[in-house]
């Protein structure tokens, strides 16, 4: 999921009164329900066309992984046959009908989900709820799983852009449970067993921590009763964890070298703490940052590739979790411009505070984000998404309701407010994934330098 626009989106099928972005939106009516056994069910009825999006989340991702990976392979094994159907047929029922049922899990989370036509439903609902309780964990599937996930992280290490986030997460947060390796290491998922899996799955796969969403051409009430039978005999608390903590800024400015031999560019992170999802100023921050590097038209892209031709993008963004979360610029650029690109990026993002926002720059941006708000959420894939996201992060639809008056809200005078507050503009931390002999005396002044390979296991 998208994070920094993960939950500011927009429903196609919501309604804009008088034809005016200022009248504002809401999020179209769905029904919260707790069942006995602790089971949270999320339903929102659309009729437009005769399709179903269903996600199962669970409160339960890399944060509590005992080994770095542990989620991600407990999820994907969900999926590969249950006691009820071995893989192979699964799979081939799931054809048949053109269903598709996927597993995943992040850092605070994890989900199956599912997308099936509305005649399907019930067929495709037993399937993913044999997958949630009864999966089958066959060791042969295990372990051909296994491998090439690890094939997949050696691979990984090949491309800076995919592992150049794992390293900047581990710096900002080190100590921290928001440092999770959310694929693991090649390392720590060789030491993944299938007990390890079942245990997890054991421990957090319970009805308590469960919400089933659905959203999509169905009768609420039948549904309601359907899912209420379907998972009655689910039982089960899991274990209470605890709170985490909001991760601070560190103590002082830090240069991660990731040595790449073989790299023709450098790939560079640059940022510090950000910003929790339930913030109230979340909306507030991201149209301050759509004009940082959040659109294409932002002032590091203009200064980055338009006006230098340093690299083909940047960008700047807040991603947020339960607790607070992480804000970064990131780009690119050939070995031999790596200090001119760094430099600039800094001096850019300095024109928060030296030059602030004007006027017609904020009224761009927020028109801009307007704008964007409806695409974002017009399918019931995405509207489930957005329900799963509720459930996760515990806000609800006065999120969406007041959005653009939020977005409406913000003035010059609270930009800079805001900027002061949420924008980290002391002991910055730095990643840069490179060829370490040419560029290490480069980069050594911008703050405390360790320096790794790309190539090594943790």
């Amino acid at each position: 999921m998208n994070k920094i626009y993960k939950v500011i989106g927009c429903i196609s099928l919501v309604c804009i009164s008088l034809g005016s972005w200022a009248a504002g939106f809401s999020l179209p009516k769905y029904e919260k329900v707790t069942l006995q056994n602790g089971l949270t069910l999320y339903l929102m009825e659309q009729h437009e066309v005769q399709l179903i999006d269903l996600v199962v989340t669970v409160k339960a991702g890399a944060v509590d992984d005992s080994k770095a990976g542990l989620a991600k392979l407990t999820a994907a094994n969900l999926i590969l046959g249950t006691q009820q159907l071995p893989r192979a047929e699964l799979e081939a029922k799931l054809d048949f009908i053109g269903a598709q049922l996927d597993a995943d899990a992040e850092l605070e989370y994890s989900s199956v989900s599912a997308s099936l036509a509305s005649k399907d439903l019930d067929q495709v609902l037993q399937w993913v709820k044999d997958s949630l309780l009864t999966p089958a964990f066959d060791d042969q599937e295990f372990a051909k799983h296994k491998q090439r996930y690890l094939a997949n992280l050696q691979q990984k290490t090949e491309s800076p852009k995919a592992v150049i986030k794992d390293y900047f997460n581990a710096q900002l947060f080190k100590g921290h449970p928001y440092a999770a390796e959310i694929d693991g290491s090649n390392t720590s998922v060789a030491g993944i067993s299938l007990a390890d899996v079942k245990a997890f799955h054991k421990r957090w796969y319970t009805p308590d921590n469960t919400a089933v969403i659905v959203a999509g051409d169905f009768d609420t009430k039948q549904l309601k009763s359907k899912l209420s039978k379907l998972f009655a005999t689910w039982q089960g608390k899991a274990p209470a964890r605890a709170k985490l903590t909001t991760p601070v800024q560190p103590k002082q400015a830090q240069v991660l070298l990731v040595d790449k031999p073989d790299a023709v560019e450098s790939t560079f992170m640059i940022g510090g703490a950000g910003m929790a999802m339930s913030n109230p100023d979340y909306v507030a921050v991201s149209v301050i940052n759509t004009i940082l590097g959040g659109r294409f038209t932002s002032w590091l892209n203009d200064e980055l590739r338009v006006n230098s031709g340093l690299t083909y993008g940047a960008r700047s963004r807040f991603e947020s979790h339960q607790q607070g979360g992480s804000f970064y610029i990131s780009t690119f650029t050939k070995t031999d411009t790596t200090k001119q690109a760094i430099d600039l990026a800094l001096q850019t993002y300095q024109k928060l505070w030296k030059q602030g926002i004007d006027q017609s720059t904020l009224d761009s941006a927020k028109a801009y984000v307007k704008g964007q708000f409806p695409p974002n959420y017009e399918t019931s894939a995405q509207l489930a998404s957005l329900m799963s996201d509720m459930f996760i992060y515990g806000f609800d639809e006065d999120f969406i309701n007041g959005f653009s008056e939020r977005v409406n809200a913000l003035t010059v005078d609270k930009s800079q407010s805001l900027i002061e507050q949420y924008f980290p503009s002391q002991n910055l931390q730095f990643v840069v994934v490179g060829q370490a002999e040419i560029i290490k005396d480069w980069v050594k002044g911008y703050g405390q330098l360790q320096q790794v390979n790309i190539q090594d296991s943790e």
